[in-house]
């Protein structure tokens, strides 16, 4: 077996949770680090309104690639509980069976993202003088989408057997790629935002190829003819699980996109500031996803072996590694925000002045409430490994709630400023569903596994 396969059914749960997740953060900030590039030889070269216009397909794209995300990370829970089960013809199966839904979800995307671009950006109001910008950005990018699902389902293949370092390997090359893509496309050739989305496409392109190369070396996933045929339990499962987490992202990009609305009817200083606070939302939550990815892959293969008291284990150490996290980033980035946040901006000294000013307030607020952002990805992930997709779902609506009713109605109570809180209502929501949801299902599962291991106890006569 590979080593970079791991099996997190043995050994402590906090060294194992923690060497998943590092190499999924490293690969992130290089994700992160290519994003703002993107961003800050944008705002540069081509100017704010451009960047503007990066923004305001922030919550069209992320939609459509939560979308992606959702159905990949549902494939990732059926994975990570063959392995755990070590069921590797049912993995076989399973694996063939996501590489043929995936093919079928990319081309639908890109054919509804590439048709509908256009209509949603003039339903969410984008101001005249970005929605050309806008529009070829999204266009462009919509012809990606099946090269993005690619990629996604092919690391959460390998998320689910424990290996996060060829992701990270993957992630870093495509990084360094997209950058020099970035500079070649935009500074050279000129291209502007069209040049962005040829870039990211070319990376994930990469991206996917690497990932496949070791996917095909793994032993167990030496595919044979079998595999291939359609097995209807298991696209039942892949989907069971899989379409209540890509709803949950979609009903949240849905959410966003009522928020750009309201955001964008504030004019193009508004839109502008937040586009560049937003720009960093990545890395404000890049060690969030991390740590969720591996708790989910850590809760999946427990699950399928039935050691219940380690998923418990497994997310009480990860809280406290969350939330100390958390602090680290809000402290760093209140100390050094404003001056990260220039660079994104250029422009009339007024100009620049009036968008900073929005971007950091926007930005205080959220990593004043960091922390509860990194307990919503603990708590929604693991439940995601042990097979509930759906509250996780109901944490979707009820962020989509939140997020509206803030960015309709605070405002009219407090002005302009209560935009800025419509995030973080949002994660206060859903954090303290999700908290609820888990100690309730943790606490089932472990009764059921005492009642198991009762049954197993011989009875002396």
């Amino acid at each position: 077996m590979s080593t970079r396969i791991k099996d997190m059914t043995r050994g402590k749960p906090t060294k194992l949770i923690l060497t998943f997740a590092l190499p999924l953060m490293l690969g992130s900030l290089f994700q992160q680090a290519y994003t703002m590039v993107d961003s800050i030889v944008v705002g540069r070269v081509v100017g704010v309104e451009a960047l503007a216009a990066l923004g305001v397909s922030d919550w069209v794209n992320w939609m459509m690639v939560g979308l992606i995300m959702g159905f990949a990370h549902g494939f990732t829970i059926l994975i990570s509980q063959r392995f755990g089960a070590e069921d590797y013809v049912g993995l076989r199966k399973t694996v063939a069976m996501c590489t043929i839904l995936s093919g079928i979800i990319g081309v639908i995307l890109a054919v509804v993202g590439f048709g509908c671009a256009r209509p949603i950006l003039q339903a969410i109001q984008t101001p005249d003088n970005i929605i050309d910008y806008t529009h070829l950005y999204v266009s462009i990018y919509s012809l990606g989408y099946p090269m993005v699902m690619a990629y996604n389902m092919a690391s959460s293949i390998l998320r689910g057997m424990g290996d996060s370092k060829t992701p990270l390997w993957a992630m870093i090359i495509a990084s360094i790629i997209n950058i020099i893509l970035d500079l070649i496309f935009i500074w050279v050739f000129r291209w502007g935002v069209a040049g962005v989305a040829i870039a990211t496409i070319m990376a994930q392109t990469f991206s996917f190829l690497y990932c496949l190369n070791t996917i095909k070396k793994v032993p167990v996933l030496r595919m044979e003819a079998s595999d291939w045929r359609l097995d209807k339990g298991i696209i039942g499962n892949l989907l069971r699980l899989s379409i209540p987490m890509a709803s949950q992202n979609g009903i949240i990009g849905a959410g966003g996109m009522v928020v750009q609305y309201v955001i964008n009817g504030y004019g193009f200083v508004i839109v502008a500031g937040f586009t560049a606070t937003n720009r960093l939302y990545g890395l404000l939550e890049m060690a969030a996803t991390s740590f969720g990815f591996a708790i989910a892959t850590f809760a999946g293969q427990n699950l399928g072996a039935k050691k219940y008291g380690r998923i418990r284990e497994g997310v009480n150490s990860l809280v406290k590694m969350a939330v100390g996290t958390a602090c680290a980033i809000s402290v760093i980035m209140m100390v050094f925000g404003r001056k990260i946040l220039m660079l994104y901006i250029t422009g009339d000294s007024q100009e620049v002045e009036a968008v900073l000013n929005v971007a950091y307030k926007y930005l205080v607020i959220m990593v004043l409430l960091l922390s509860v952002l990194y307990l919503l990805h603990v708590y929604r992930s693991a439940l995601q490994g042990m097979g509930d997709t759906v509250m996780p779902m109901v944490s979707g609506i009820v962020e989509l709630v939140m997020r509206i009713s803030t960015v309709a109605f605070l405002p009219l109570l407090i002005g302009e400023i209560g935009l800025y809180f419509s995030e973080v209502a949002a994660w206060l929501g859903a954090a303290s569903l999700l908290m609820t949801a888990y100690y309730i299902r943790i606490k089932r599962l472990q009764s059921i596994g005492n009642l198991e291991k009762n049954r197993t106890i011989p009875i002396e006569i």
